[in-house]
């Protein structure tokens, strides 16, 4: 598709058409997590400690997305200005095996120390089996998160915002649906 937009469109005119789709795929990003709380917590008997556990899984996905936002924070813009320069497709490929490779590693700590970190975090003994039992779902699906946020950028940096949303949309959808599941 043609990318020259992205050089000769105005500044404040390219700033709304990429900056608008990334802001909405992150506000539907945010979907996922309340979603799911307000399907916990509207489970009958202990849909409060269940709630709790899930709140205490938190600090552990937003690292999970710090991961993401890493090689997307370096490699995106890189990946653009190699772009400009007509050669990006070894950029975008290494990012995509280190996504790949940081996914495997955050899902076998959180599949073998999940239960540790939560307790560290302030799992309380009536609370971490609700936590648990959501981090290890949560862990199974790292590769599918850590790819989603992570190379969602360099969709982006390619000037397909729209895309990058559509590809949030189609996750929190699935997530909505899987929920009462």
């Amino acid at each position: 598709q043609d990318k020259t937009f992205l050089g000769t469109e105005p500044i404040g005119k390219l700033l709304v058409k990429l900056a608008v789709p990334t802001v909405v795929a992150q506000l539907v990003n945010m979907l996922y997590n309340i979603v799911d709380r307000i399907y916990i917590g509207h489970m009958p008997g202990d849909g409060s400690l269940a709630l709790t556990g899930v709140g205490v899984c938190l600090p552990l996905i937003m690292i999970i997305s710090a991961f993401a936002a890493l090689v997307a924070s370096g490699g995106a813009p890189r990946a653009s200005i190699a772009m400009g320069k007509g050669d990006h497709e070894k950029l975008l490929g290494g990012c995509f095996t280190l996504q790949v490779v940081i996914s495997a590693i955050l899902t076998a700590v959180m599949l073998i120390w999940s239960r540790d970190l939560l307790l560290m975090f302030g799992a309380s003994e009536n609370t971490i089996g609700y936590a648990a039992d959501y981090m290890r779902i949560y862990a199974i699906g790292t590769l599918l998160v850590q790819l989603t946020l992570g190379m969602n950028a360099f969709i982006t940096a390619q000037g397909f915002a729209k895309t990058g949303m559509l590809s949030v949309l189609i996750g929190a959808v699935a997530n909505i649906i899987l929920d009462p599941i």
